[in-house]
């Protein structure tokens, strides 16, 4: 592609079929849709639907590939269809995408198998609410970006704001894909790049609003199936929702690496039905209206740098898994952890916990007593927590940090720590919290 290009139907755009042309949008191709450009000039191509037929502004009935050089921007009215359609796939690997839906139900992006992040600048923004799918005898919202099988990212820029009742910023894997692939899902996977996500709509027809969603929930006979893991090894991934969880994993949830930021005003920050494992990286859950970080199964923290908020007050805790199912919180040696609103009952920690009365609004540390361990950014009106890190020794408050070292949102830092006044430790009295009695320290990982 090379110029200035603009496609557009018109709000009474007549769509017909002739012969096995199904023309399922304002540029639609049976094949392979490519864009790319000279490494000089200008390259813009606009498509806009307006019709009110449902019909998307970009269809493939193969894949669609986004390369160097391009600029894309794909728009869909109120009474159109998707922003951008593969039926195989969707993959970013360069260019600047600017996607833009308001219909009900429709996607941004959407794919009947995967949708691969590689690079590019990619921003999504989409307004519709939920509707009826008569094809699929359900409620269904819109989505940011909505995946069969799997999302994944590996590098890049994806911005996505859902402002829809019931609206997701990322759904991937779900229950007709499973059935139809021999009852499995590839598992989603964020390893680079950075990810932005906001939504704000509230539920409607028991669709709720969600930052991430990953996998499903279906009843088969007296039971329930539960597919979709997602792991996290890399990137900066950010997520805030305000009416429901920020994330939701109903497999297993696995962070071994990057920056992995969640907010909730609605329920918890991070949950997910299957066991979850921390074992690197930079997580942050924080939740006004539930558990902070919250599993239906064991929570494994053996590495990295953990920090949950609730505010919610009994029986929401900052860590939660399900004690009552017989499962349990354990927390390795290698593990730094900060906690507002407790751990919850039967928890099991290598290290000893300790509660380290900090300044609100402010960076308060870890130190071992040569040096700090981690720094962490208190809201404001926080001041005591729950504690625990490798060789921890003693806790420093009001300490400066580089902006350069802080990360995940700026709320850890483990580098460019100075200053601060040292704080004593005094022994974590908690734990009573959550679900029933568990099992027993030691567990294998």
């Amino acid at each position: 592609m090379e110029g200035t290009n603009k496609l557009a139907d018109g709000s009474s755009a007549a769509y017909s079929t002739t012969g096995d042309e199904d023309m399922k949008g304002v540029l639609f191709s049976e094949g392979q849709i490519i864009f790319s450009g000279p490494s000089s000039g200008t390259n813009t191509l606009t498509v806009t639907a307006n019709n009110a037929q449902g019909k998307s502004a970009i269809v493939s009935d193969d894949y669609v590939r986004f390369l160097a050089n391009a600029s894309v921007t794909a728009s869909a009215g109120s009474g159109a269809g998707h922003g951008v359609k593969g039926n195989e796939y969707v993959q970013i690997s360069d260019g600047a995408l600017s996607v833009t839906t308001n219909a009900n139900m429709k996607k941004g992006i959407t794919a009947d198998d995967y949708v691969l992040v590689e690079g590019g600048t990619t921003n999504i923004k989409v307004t519709g609410g939920v509707a009826y799918d008569s094809e699929d005898s359900e409620y269904t919202g819109t989505a940011g970006i909505k995946a069969d099988n799997y999302f994944a990212m590996t590098g890049g820029t994806v911005t996505i704001n859902n402002e829809g009742t019931g609206g997701k910023g990322i759904s991937a894997g779900n229950y007709s894909y499973y059935s139809s692939n021999s009852n499995s899902l590839t598992d989603s996977y964020i390893s680079g790049g950075t990810l932005t996500i906001t939504t704000s709509g509230s539920e409607s027809n028991d669709v709720s609003s969600k930052a991430i969603k990953i996998g499903f929930k279906q009843r088969s006979g007296y039971s329930y199936i539960y597919a979709g893991n997602l792991i996290v090894s890399g990137g900066a991934t950010s997520c805030t929702c305000s009416k429901s969880e920020s994330v939701e994993v109903k497999g297993k949830l696995t962070v071994s690496g990057g920056s992995f930021y969640a907010y909730s005003t609605g329920d918890d920050a991070i949950n997910s039905q299957g066991e979850m494992n921390i074992t690197g990286g930079y997580v942050y859950g924080y939740s006004s209206a539930n558990d902070a970080i919250d599993t239906n199964c064991d929570m494994k923290i053996s590495g990295g740098y953990v920090y949950a908020i609730t505010t919610k007050g009994n029986p929401e805790v900052a860590l939660d898994a399900n004690t009552e199912g017989g499962y349990k919180l354990y927390i390795y040696s290698n593990a730094t952890v900060v906690a507002y609103g407790g751990l919850e009952r039967g928890y099991s920690s290598a290290n000893s916990v300790y509660t380290l009365s900090g300044t609100a609004n402010a960076w308060n540390a870890l130190y071992d007593g040569s040096s700090y361990i981690a720094a962490f950014k208190a809201p404001s009106n926080y001041s005591s927590f729950a504690v625990t890190a490798p060789s921890l020794k003693s806790g420093y408050k009001n300490v400066t940090v580089s902006s350069g070292s802080q990360t995940c949102n700026g709320v850890w830092a483990t580098s460019g720590i100075s200053g601060g006044t040292s704080v004593n430790l005094s022994t974590y009295n908690g734990g009573n919290q959550g679900g029933g009695p568990g099992g027993g320290w030691p567990h294998s990982l």
